[in-house]
C-alpha cells in the first residue's frame, strides 16, 4: 500500500492534518506523521519506507533523497522549493513539486502589515505617514504580486511592477504600470516589494547599485529570502541614507548589525508569511491532493524538477 509521510518540524494545524488524511486514506493510501523532530536524522529514519513525502521548510537534502529507497514523489507546500534538493530528486527520479499559490495571500497581507507598522512608528503614538499616494513597485508579478496590487488598491497606492513573463496588458489590466527594467522599478517606488526566488540569478542581487536608486524615504519589504538581498551594500546604505527603511520576514545573517537602525529596520522572529490557519490549511490539502493525482493519474502539472 502507498505509504505517505507528512514530515514537519514545524507541524501543520490539526484542521489541516485531518484533511490531509481524509485525502490521502480516501485514495487507499495509508498516512504517517513525523511531527516536531529534532534533527535530520529523525527525517532520513521516517523516510525509508515512504512512497510519498509532504515538508513545509524541512529539507529534503540528499542524504534524506538516498534513504528514501520508494520515494517517487515529494511535495513542498508552500511557493519557494529552495529546500528541496532538486539534482538529488531528479537523480533519483523523484517527482519535485510546490503547490504555487496557497500561501499568496497570507504573504501580501503580511507584507502590508509590516508596511503600516512602520508607517505608524510601530503604533507608539509618534505621528506617522499614510500609504495612500505613495508608489508601490512589485519585483515579479506572480500570485503574491497580484495580491499585493489588490490590497494596494485598497489603499489608493500608485502600482508598478517589472516581470519578465507578465506582459504589460496582463498587468494594466489589474490596474497596474509594466516598468521595462528593474532599474525604473526601483528609481520609481518609495516602496519595493520583492517577490522572486532564491536561485543561481538572484542571489544577492538586490545590491547597492539597485537600492541607490530608490527616492527620499524608500523602503524595501522583504518576504521571499534572506539570500536574495546583499547584506553588506544594504547595511552600507542605511549606514549612509538615515531615510532608508528594511521590513522583512526573513531575519538576515547580519541581524545583530541590522538592529542599529531603530525604527528603520523591522524583522519577524521566524518567517511568518505562511502562518495563517488559511494558509496553512490550504497548502496542506493542495499538497496531498498532487499526490494523489500524481500516483494515480501521472498528473505532473506542480512539477519543479523537470
Amino acid at each position: 500500500m502507498t505509504k505517505v509521510l507528512v514530515a514537519t518540524e514545524k507541524p501543520f494545524a490539526k484542521v489541516a492534518v485531518d484533511g490531509i488524511r481524509k485525502i490521502v486514506e480516501d485514495a487507499g493510501f495509508t498516512l504517517a506523521l513525523l511531527e516536531n523532530y529534532k534533527s535530520q536524522d529523525d527525517l532520513i529514519k521516517a523516510v525509508a519506507d515512504a512512497d510519498a513525502l509532504i515538508v513545509r521548510s524541512d529539507k529534503v537534502t540528499k542524504e534524506v533523497v538516498d534513504a528514501a529507497k520508494k520515494l517517487k514523489i515529494v511535495v513542498r507546500a508552500g511557493a519557494g522549493y529552495d529546500n528541496l534538493d532538486l539534482a538529488a530528486c531528479t537523480a533519483k527520479g523523484v517527482v519535485a513539486m510546490n503547490t504555487p499559490g496557497q500561501n499568496s495571500n497570507a504573504v501580501a497581507e503580511l507584507a502590508f502589515q509590516m508596511m503600516l507598522f512602520h508607517a505608524r512608528k510601530g503604533f507608539a503614538g509618534a505621528s506617522g505617514t499614510e500609504l495612500r499616494g505613495k508608489t508601490l513597485g512589485i519585483q515579479a508579478y506572480g500570485n503574491i504580486g497580484r495580491y499585493m496590487a489588490k490590497i494596494a488598491q485598497g489603499f489608493g497606492m500608485n502600482i508598478i511592477s517589472f516581470s519578465r513573463s507578465v506582459s504589460a496588458e496582463q498587468m494594466k489590466a489589474d490596474g497596474v504600470t509594466k516598468v521595462n527594467t528593474l532599474e525604473e522599478l526601483y528609481k520609481k517606488a518609495q516602496y519595493v516589494s520583492t517577490h522572486i526566488p532564491a536561485n543561481d540569478q538572484t542571489k544577492k542581487s538586490i545590491n547597492y547599485g539597485l537600492l541607490s536608486l530608490m527616492p527620499k524615504n524608500a523602503v524595501l519589504i522583504n518576504t521571499a529570502r534572506k539570500e536574495i538581498i546583499n547584506e553588506e551594500d544594504l547595511l552600507k546604505l542605511m549606514n549612509e541614507r538615515s531615510d532608508f527603511s528594511y521590513l522583512t520576514d526573513v531575519a538576515p545573517d547580519a541581524h545583530d548589525k541590522f538592529k542599529k537602525f531603530e525604527g528603520r529596520y523591522i524583522a519577524t522572529e521566524k518567517k511568518m508569511g505562511a502562518q495563517t490557519a488559511e494558509a496553512n490549511i490550504n497548502a496542506g490539502l493542495a499538497a496531498a491532493n498532487q499526490i494523489v493525482n500524481f500516483i494515480k493519474k501521472g498528473d505532473k502539472t506542480f512539477q519543479v524538477n523537470k
